[in-house]
């Protein structure tokens, strides 16, 4: 890693976090996937100089707090925007798109006027903000901040918690807690 000379000052382990920090956090790489933060340097090596620049090279072994998304993982998020083909949910480091096709097995139609779908027969309402449980089925990984993941909600026990909960009624269970834990 390079540290340039205007952070030569202080502890230069501080540096050196200070700009792992700025070069990992929010990244993603194909083989570990998102990086959430970096957190701790664990070992920095004497620092090398280069013909003509003043920065000093050092290896460095350091930890980061990565989420890997898995193929048929299941989710939970929150609904952070409705738009006509879709929702977008927020998964933590992340959103995914849940296609209009894949939020239930209702025909569902999309409202402009207040950002959020109505499904025709069961009247299942999903909008910004509402929290939900999903499948992960699509997962494509790029390079710097640009990831993909694609989501469905049409498999039983999915979707808008609250339609869970009405499912769960529906089978004679019991909710026990706002976790969605059943009692039979």
């Amino acid at each position: 890693m390079k540290i340039p000379p205007t952070k030569f000052g202080g502890d230069i382990k501080d540096a050196a976090f200070e700009i792992l920090s700025e070069q990992f956090n929010g990244q993603i790489f194909e083989n570990i996937g998102f990086v959430i933060v970096c957190i701790d340097v664990l070992e920095l090596g004497n620092g090398k100089l280069l013909h003509g620049d003043p920065s000093t090279y050092h290896s460095c072994t350091f930890t980061v707090l990565c989420y890997m998304p898995e193929l048929h993982e299941i989710i939970e998020g929150t609904v952070v925007e409705v738009v006509e083909f879709g929702a977008f949910i927020r998964l933590g480091p992340s959103d995914g798109l849940c296609h209009v096709s894949q939020i239930c097995d209702d025909f569902i139609s999309y409202e402009n006027m207040n950002q959020r779908f109505i499904g025709k027969e069961s009247n299942k309402i999903l909008t910004v903000d509402d929290m939900v449980r999903g499948r992960i089925i699509a997962v494509s990984m790029g390079t710097g901040r640009s990831g993909k993941l694609g989501l469905t909600m049409r498999q039983p026990f999915l979707g808008k918690i609250e339609w869970i909960a009405e499912e769960i009624e529906g089978e004679g269970g019991e909710i026990v807690d706002d976790n969605l834990e059943v009692e039979d």
